[in-house]
């Protein structure tokens, strides 16, 4: 029997404990109680969650026997950070087991014990450049849906513990046993860990159905060379009105928003598909393979390649 252990404090967020329906549907495919489940906290007793729902927990103290830790993660990391005693017992006990899980903030807490130093991780996507920032020697990769590095599993917002969960199902009882479980909960597919965790779209967010407009039409056009001026044309302004109404409302250049577009796509068809890397950055619109590999050292700092080796190793 595989024992988890789920490690909470005072203010986590219930969807901490969401990834526990996994296992629980994992034990209902296995046909046996393969995984079994216990919360745990400092001192034991009630912990009570961000909206205050009371949640049963045993304490860190005496022999505990786990094989995955799985810490929970608050709502700001940075005003809450982790109890010291916490941080003692992973890097004392915590690093003996098979494996250790952060959902969403609670890489921070593995940062902050030392566990994270010099391997890769990911968080929610709002606290990925401060986790960066605070611990330099992580290689911080906020765009990621979920990151094995070795023994230490980290994910990023809360749903995306749900696909850590499953990841670790299909590593215990295969792949079968995780589709299964995934359609069995209902969830439309397992996320690759691989992949993105927003939208640039959603991150342009204009305010206007104009300039939203316009980023429908780039989106649905992006192998044509999109001028600015084509592109006032499309929502019927004059260029000079489009890109100070394009900047002030998505704060940043059309032509910078257009290579972010470009970006996602050709990361997308890279990750999803097995078009060369030619065929892929001139059906995203860049001028060629080189043109496409600068694009992706300034905006993701890795080449077309290592995306599609990573896609490969996550599927």
């Amino acid at each position: 029997m595989h024992k988890i252990g789920f490690l909470i404090s005072d203010g986590f967020q219930i969807m901490a404990l969401a990834p526990q329906a996994v296992f629980e549907y994992a034990n209902m495919v296995a046909g046996e109680p393969f995984y079994a489940l216990e919360n745990y906290s400092v001192d034991g007793g009630e912990v009570r969650s961000s909206l205050s729902l009371a949640v049963s927990t045993r304490s860190l103290r005496g022999k505990i026997d786990v094989d995955t830790w799985v810490v929970g993660g608050v709502n700001d990391p940075l005003a809450s950070p982790a109890p010291e005693k916490i941080l003692a017992f992973l890097r004392e006990k915590g690093a003996r087991a098979r494996r250790i899980a952060g959902i969403c903030t609670g890489a921070f807490v593995l940062a902050q014990a030392g566990l994270l130093s010099g391997r890769r991780a990911t968080t929610h996507w709002a606290f990925g450049r401060e986790m960066q920032k605070r611990f330099a020697d992580i290689r911080v990769e906020e765009d990621r849906i979920y990151i094995v590095d070795g023994p230490i599993w980290t994910s990023a917002g809360m749903t995306a513990g749900l696909d850590l969960a499953l990841a670790m199902v299909e590593k215990d009882l295969g792949a079968d046993a995780a589709r299964s479980v995934a359609h069995k909960l209902v969830m439309h597919q397992r996320r690759a860990g691989g992949q993105s965790q927003h939208s640039e779209m959603l991150d342009l967010a204009p305010k206007s159905d104009r300039i939203q407009n316009a980023l429908n039409y780039a989106r649905q056009n992006l192998g044509r060379a999109l001028t600015v001026e084509e592109l006032a044309e499309s929502v019927h302004l004059s260029p000079r009105q489009f890109s100070r109404v394009f900047t002030l409302e998505t704060g940043q250049s059309p032509a910078k928003a257009i290579e972010g577009l470009r970006l996602e796509a050709a990361r997308l068809m890279i990750e999803q598909s097995r078009h060369p890397l030619e065929v892929i950055a001139r059906e995203t619109g860049f001028r060629d393979r080189r043109h496409m590999r600068e694009a992706f050292m300034r905006g993701f700092g890795v080449p077309p390649q290592a995306v599609r080796r990573e896609a490969r190793m996550d599927a």
